[in-house]
């Protein structure tokens, strides 16, 4: 029986020209938060399945992709449930792994620590446009910073990057978890329901206002409430302004809102739109929540409207390392959107720019050894002078194999005949 040729369902192979895009936008994105002082670091690929699976991960903990033990420790006959029988999971994101790692190696590294990621992670997912069972994250995170520099300096560094990428008028939408919490307080929901009710909140880009009311509703709560907590999102209505929002939820909330809170929105949208690169606006998003629960703080989204749904994000989750230490360590982090933002790249046709020029050489079969010589001697010399040279033995369907090297970004033939 023949092997399967295809990859497995969700997973994908990646043809020449998506990895020269993949490469360039990848040598982006390290260039500039290098430049904004992260620094580059690798974790395994597998993780122990007791910290993929700690109940912060929200939805991902149910799309991990277990790993079985092996040899002694794999005990079939006499396992009750899964977890006599598993061991390590593949990581479905970055932050545990980075959360592992800072608490391995704390001693060893600066603080606060800017940390650049990029690797592979597995989702058991159910595939779509945009969105695999494998696929690459690019996570900046910064660790040990408690004041809202760390804010600051994540969406500066992220959209400086997709500016140089290409894109603009893009928008980073922001909210607070704190406020989100103050809202629901203020409406008189018990703290226990508010993780249920940020659940249903989440889905006001598609249900609308009606629809997350008539949800919690029909979940049990009370209508005096209800009304309060969605009277709230209508008075912020198309306010986009952070300053703007923060002085309609003062005036509304009261003593259910710190000041505190308020100003330090208020600092993280004066900095960022005095001292922006990229052509992007910065939007209060009150509906914002964020499916993880490790999130503690300041919470915020990349919106392209190109793609029209979220191309990455991130927040504050600073009680996920005191899982592994015992004690809470300040952490904020960022992570693009890799393949959408590559989806969205292709889809335009991008062609990367600066690029060598791409010249193949075409050498027909039974061409003399010695003047073969001549030919490597010429390659040579047009890659000294910064040419992409490929040498190939020229195919009997010259034609068809032109096609191909042109989708590649071959710009020039030159053809050596056996005469």
């Amino acid at each position: 029986m023949a092997l399967n040729k295809k990859p497995v369902n969700g997973m994908k192979d990646i043809l020449p020209y998506e990895m020269e895009v993949r490469d360039y936008v990848t040598s982006i994105i390290k260039d500039t938060y290098r430049s904004f002082g992260f620094t580059p670091i690798e974790t395994p690929a597998m993780e122990s399945i007791g910290n993929l699976s700690n109940k912060q991960g929200g939805e991902n903990e149910k799309l991990i992709f277990k790993v079985m033990k092996r040899g002694e420790k794999l005990n079939i006959p006499e396992a009750m449930t899964e977890d006599d029988v598993v061991d390590f999971g593949m990581r479905y994101d970055l932050t545990v792994p980075l959360c592992r790692f800072y608490s391995n190696h704390a001693n060893e590294l600066t603080s606060p620590f800017k940390a650049l990621q990029i690797g592979s992670v597995w989702r058991a997912d159910r595939p779509q446009r945009g969105r695999y069972r494998q696929f690459t994250q690019c996570d900046i995170d910064i660790l040990g910073e408690p004041s809202n520099l760390a804010e600051i300096e994540l969406i500066l560094a992220t959209t400086t990057t997709l500016g140089r990428i290409g894109f603009k008028n893009f928008e980073i939408r922001i909210n607070e978890r704190r406020i989100l919490k103050a809202m629901a307080a203020y409406a008189g929901f018990a703290e226990s329901d508010y993780d249920s009710i940020f659940i249903t909140l989440d889905k006001m880009d598609k249900i609308g206002l009606e629809g997350v009311s008539k949800e919690l509703l029909e979940a049990g709560y009370p209508q005096e409430s209800i009304d309060k907590y969605v009277g709230l999102f209508a008075a912020l209505d198309n306010v986009k302004d952070v300053a703007e929002g923060m002085n309609i939820l003062l005036e509304k909330l009261g003593e259910f809102l710190d000041v505190e809170v308020a100003d330090w929105m208020r600092e993280i949208a004066t900095a960022v739109n005095a001292t922006k690169e990229a052509e992007f606006e910065l939007v209060f998003d009150p509906t914002l929540v964020r499916g993880m629960s490790y999130y503690t703080g300041t919470i915020f989204e990349i919106a392209i409207p190109e793609f029209g749904g979220s191309c990455g994000g991130g927040g504050r989750y600073d009680k996920m390392i005191g899982n592994f230490t015992g004690q809470n360590t300040p952490a904020c982090g960022f992570s693009i959107g890799f393949e959408r933002i590559i989806l969205l790249l292709m889809e335009q046709g991008f062609k990367v720019p600066g690029a060598n020029k791409k010249v193949a050489y075409l050498v027909e079969k039974g061409y003399p050894a010695d003047k073969l010589a001549e030919v490597m001697a010429q390659a040579k010399a047009a890659r000294a002078n910064g040419e992409t040279v490929l040498v190939v033995r020229m195919n009997k369907n010259k034609k068809f194999q032109k096609e191909q090297l042109t989708n590649e970004g071959y710009e020039e033939f030159v053809e050596f005949f056996n005469r």
